[in-house]
């Protein structure tokens, strides 16, 4: 009797001091990122290697270690499937002890791999990938959403253009998630704003002919023709329409999802005039252009938006491991909740329960050759867009984590 007694006093001794070694190794095994994206497709030239650089220098600024052991870093192509995607980041989270997952270069890529964040209870913070259902009916607790979405970037540029008198529209959409969500959102601004929408036609995805939707558009006789596209199905768009002479006919091209990187692909002379939405832009004040002159260096181009966010959600994942002192999700997701995002991407960011972080959006129109006084030097700001009039309202998102109120 008395050794059962002292069996299970030693037991129960025991259990604390096992919870405190099982803690203790988790704060002592390596933190490891992974980086989910398109290296080679289209999509390759708004994130690809330049996300993975921009990730690095935000380890680097963090010191490169935590926990006292290297951060450790892995990045893949997912080919822009969702299979692919789900798939290495089952891997990743099960097999390879990853913390958290950045990037993402589609919508579905990233709805795809969130399943995976869930179902494993780790971190994912999408900077790439912009359809708003990832917030919306498609939200996630373990998820953040980092850099724009089809929402915000509608809302920006659609409602401008409107306003201005660009109220019949057609979409080139690209066909598939991203693209659908981009032409809905826009839609819906558009009729809002007592426009009308004459009609649509899709592409496949990374697309060279767009001569019989562009046919479509111009027949369409809609004063602005919206892409609905994004990197080079985007570039492709524009330089094939100006061989159709869309623009010199009297109609407009809109594009709501447009990157620095395209308007160098191509060129001040064909891109002078675009009205364009972007979360960053490397010359808006000192904190960007260090960032971008940084960024330069290392790459030889300034970088695009997604990249500017990559390099800020992973210093903002970094800077709450550390005040955490954990790898807990949870823990960390309360402590990147409860800490305003402040850095070279933006300087009043904060993250909202449904994933979105919320910060400005910046309407831009690109310059003309004579007005750019130097190389990257394509951008005039018409207006700032505080976050909460950029972004959808929490309530509206269809997210449900979001309580009713």
């Amino acid at each position: 009797m008395h050794f059962i007694q002292r069996a299970a006093a030693a037991m129960t001794l025991a259990t604390p001091l096992l919870l405190g070694a099982s803690a203790f190794a988790q704060q002592q095994s390596p933190l490891k990122i992974g980086l989910l994206g398109d290296f080679q497709s289209v999509y390759s030239d708004i994130g690809g290697p330049g996300n993975v650089e921009a990730a690095k220098m935000a380890i680097e600024e963090m010191g490169g270690t935590m926990f006292g052991k290297p951060i450790e870093f892995i990045s893949a192509d997912v080919q822009n499937k969702p299979d692919i995607a789900a798939s290495l980041a089952r891997k990743w989270y099960e097999n390879e002890g990853v913390d958290m997952i950045v990037d993402l270069p589609t919508s579905a890529t990233a709805l795809a791999a969130m399943e995976m964040s869930k179902r494993f209870e780790k971190i994912m913070i999408v900077t790439d990938a912009a359809s708003s259902d990832i917030t919306g009916k498609s939200c996630s607790p373990y998820t953040a959403h980092w850099t724009y979405d089809t929402y915000s970037n509608a809302h920006t540029v659609g409602s401008a253009i409107v306003k201005n008198g660009g109220d019949t529209w057609f979409f080139i959409t690209a066909d598939y998630l991203f693209g659908h969500s981009v032409e809905r959102d826009t839609g819906e601004v558009v009729k809002a704003a007592g426009g009308k929408v004459l009609g649509s036609t899709r592409h496949p995805l990374n697309n060279a002919d767009f001569s019989s939707f562009l046919l479509q558009a111009q027949s369409s006789k809609a004063k602005i023709i919206g892409m609905a596209n994004g990197g080079g199905d985007t570039i492709n768009t524009i330089k094939q329409a100006a061989e159709f002479g869309i623009v010199a006919g009297g109609q407009k091209l809109a594009g709501i999802v447009m990157f620095i990187s395209d308007i160098h692909s191509l060129g001040l002379k064909m891109a002078n005039g675009l009205i364009i939405t972007e979360a960053y832009y490397w010359d808006l004040n000192d904190r960007t252009r260090e960032f971008g002159k940084k960024f330069h260096d290392r790459m030889k181009r300034m970088p695009t938006m997604n990249q500017a966010a990559t390099y800020s959600a992973t210093l903002h994942y970094l800077k709450a491991v550390k005040a955490a002192n954990s790898k807990d999700t949870k823990t960390v997701l309360a402590k990147m909740r409860e800490t305003p995002v402040r850095d070279a991407f933006t300087d009043n960011g904060f993250l909202r329960e449904d994933g979105r972080m919320v910060h400005s959006m910046f309407l831009f129109e690109v310059k003309k050759p004579e007005e750019s006084k130097a190389p990257w030097d394509y951008y005039k700001m018409l207006a700032e867009v505080p976050g909460d009039q950029a972004f959808r309202p929490l309530k509206d998102g269809g997210c449900p984590l979001v309580k009713a109120e």
